[in-house]
């Protein structure tokens, strides 16, 4: 029987069970992993239905190909598989295309809830700028080019190193490192066209509230 733990060690036992087929050890990486995989598909494709198809589909595929993982970020591995269906997608609609990409309703799908929601410290008030914050800055990431969004996205929202996101995104490091400082520097930009911030950005800036 296995049983929950949070190490890489466990990780490990789990992905090797899951190559010989283990079902319930295959699940065990999806309760992990199913909220990032949504979550990126979300970035890209702006609909939160055509991401709970992709997440689907992608780990169905990751399950029926996990007998060929052979080691590595299990993370970036997962991430590609869901990085390829979603340009998989994004082609079958540019042949289809009555069959929106965007929403119509830019309020029909969210992002996993960050943490700071769900804080019984903070004010009412606080967390409805926060939320605010939280969707502007959803809003000018997604109208970066998906070369530059796609980096910043794995980088500095989901915390992959460089390789990692190389391999998901099938670049060399080197343009991996000079896509996020373009998609940085755009960021930064809009962000002192809407704020009143420091000319300063970092990836915490990011993540604090995405």
């Amino acid at each position: 029987m296995i049983i929950a733990d949070g190490s890489n060690l466990y990780e490990t036992q789990l992905i090797f069970e899951a190559t010989k087929g283990d079902l319930d050890a295959f699940n065990i990486l999806v309760l992990k992993y199913q909220n990032l995989i949504y979550n990126h598909a979300y970035v890209m494709m702006g609909d939160r239905y055509t991401a709970e198809d992709i997440t689907q589909v992608s780990l169905i595929k990751a399950f029926k190909n996990i007998s060929g993982f052979r080691g590595g970020s299990f993370q970036a591995w997962l991430l590609k598989i869901e990085t390829n269906v979603c340009y998989d997608e994004m082609r079958w609609a540019i042949r289809h295309p009555t069959i929106p990409l965007i929403p119509e309703d830019e309020d029909c799908g969210e992002l996993e809830s960050p943490v700071w929601l769900t804080d019984p410290n903070l004010s009412t008030q606080v967390i409805v700028e926060r939320l605010e914050l939280s969707r502007t800055l959803n809003r000018m990431l997604n109208e970066l080019p998906a070369i530059y969004r796609n980096p910043m996205t794995l980088i500095d929202i989901h915390e992959l190193d460089y390789s990692e996101a190389a391999v998901v995104l099938d670049i060399p490091i080197g343009t991996v490192k000079s896509r996020l400082a373009r998609a940085r520097f755009k960021m930064k930009e809009k962000m002192q066209n809407n704020f009143d911030i420091p000319r300063s950005l970092s990836s915490s800036n990011l993540r604090a509230v995405a």
